[in-house]
């Protein structure tokens, strides 16, 4: 059985939809955000780096999102959600993995947490500001993407479908939110359908009412 270390809509989300898109036995431990239990002593001897998520499987520790979920995929290769090194698409599918995991979401947490990336603490609002519009062209360039398909990569549901989801739906109160892309819109709608995010997101507590209003 996994165990995943999560705390609700942290970046524990996407390997938690990995989880229940795959089907597979695991436990979900709650790691405490608001006591900053992730920087405890029991924590800390885990991940070292004090942040969530952490998963364990048989006893071996991992931690990184996109480290997690590729794990998953990759120790359950029916399921396809990781393209296989044979396959055609498995390039198109590692760029898309690492852009979002080591280009938007690091892009991501500079505008939730500007003033980490300043010694001038009166320049926060004006980090946000940039990050939000840096963001928002990315959202933009991946709304093109998305341009007559209904997953990210291939014809079917992968990882970075999920991963994209929880990177999309943290950005949600932007100017221009990627709900109101035309591509992207279309297809957070048809992902927040699926039962294993539907699940997740009962379990988690995230309400995806937006996702049920088009416009």
């Amino acid at each position: 059985m996994y165990q995943l270390f999560y705390f609700p809509r942290n970046a524990s989300w996407a390997p938690h939809m990995v989880l229940r898109e795959l089907g597979v036995d695991h436990e979900l431990v709650l790691v405490d955000r608001k006591t900053r239990e992730q920087k405890s002593e029991a924590y800390l001897a885990l991940n070292p780096t004090g942040r969530i998520p952490t998963l364990i499987d048989q006893g071996q520790i991992i931690f990184e999102s996109g480290a997690i979920c590729l794990h998953l995929c990759e120790k359950h290769p029916e399921t396809g959600l990781a393209p296989t090194p044979n396959e055609q698409n498995r390039a198109e599918f590692l760029q898309q993995l690492f852009y979002l995991t080591t280009t938007v979401q690091p892009e991501l947490m500079v505008y939730f947490y500007p003033k980490k990336h300043t010694s001038d603490p009166s320049t926060a609002d004006q980090i946000k500001a940039v990050q939000e519009e840096r963001v928002t062209q990315m959202f933009s360039l991946l709304d093109q993407s998305l341009k007559g398909r209904n997953f990210l990569v291939g014809d079917s549901l992968t990882l970075v479908d999920f991963y994209l989801f929880m990177v999309s739906h943290w950005a949600s109160g932007f100017k221009t939110p990627p709900l109101s892309f035309s591509h992207l819109g279309d297809y957070l709608r048809q992902l927040a359908s699926l039962t294993s995010i539907r699940e997740t997101c009962e379990i988690e507590g995230t309400d995806l009412s937006i996702y049920l209003e088009k416009g």
